[in-house]
């Protein structure tokens, strides 16, 4: 009897395994390419401290694309047409900064690099920098940004987790009688 349970859990433990795990990859951090179901610009994509940049997006069904970044104040893109932002004139050079696309709620980004300053030692190179505006706080990375399918496989999992439970628990009470 010992075996048949350790059996069904086994087998409840992979089956909660393997339907997460595409989940796993889906979303790895970001070192996927950030694909999204439109498109996004950032032009150009390094700027010096004060310029000003074009933001676009394209494809998203909503009227209504708000764009954010850490450089710059938000911005929304009505109706998909281009708008242009300024950039933060204290911003230091050879930064990178993120810039955010959200559609509905789905989100995509890009980097837009400040442009970088001579060594000094004649050779036109640049150095690296942190940005200058501390982190942007939120929700997370992954509140709020639930599609359909994710949460009918979270579901999913809660469910035969409990129907395992109460499984085992009437396999126990059966056992004891």
């Amino acid at each position: 009897m010992r075996s048949i349970r350790v059996a069904s859990v086994a087998l409840l433990s992979t089956a909660a395994f393997a339907l997460a795990a595409p989940m796993a990859s889906a979303n790895d951090g970001g070192t996927t390419p950030n694909v999204t179901s439109f498109g996004f610009t950032v032009s150009p994509s390094t700027v010096a401290p004060g310029g000003t940049v074009t933001l676009n997006a394209t494809g998203c069904q909503e009227p209504l694309v708000k764009v954010s970044s850490g450089i710059f104040d938000a911005v929304e893109l009505n109706e998909v047409k281009p708008a242009t932002a300024k950039v933060d004139a204290d911003a230091k050079p050879g930064a990178q900064y993120e810039v955010t696309f959200d559609c509905k709620g789905e989100k995509g980004t890009t980097t837009l690099t400040v442009a970088g300053h001579s060594t000094g030692t004649g050779t036109g190179t640049t150095t690296p920098s942190t940005p200058s505006k501390g982190v942007k706080a939120g929700l997370g990375g992954g509140a709020g940004g639930l599609n359909g399918t994710e949460i009918a496989a979270g579901s999913a999992l809660l469910a035969g987790a409990l129907g395992g439970g109460v499984f085992l628990m009437r396999r126990r009470a059966g056992d004891q009688a």
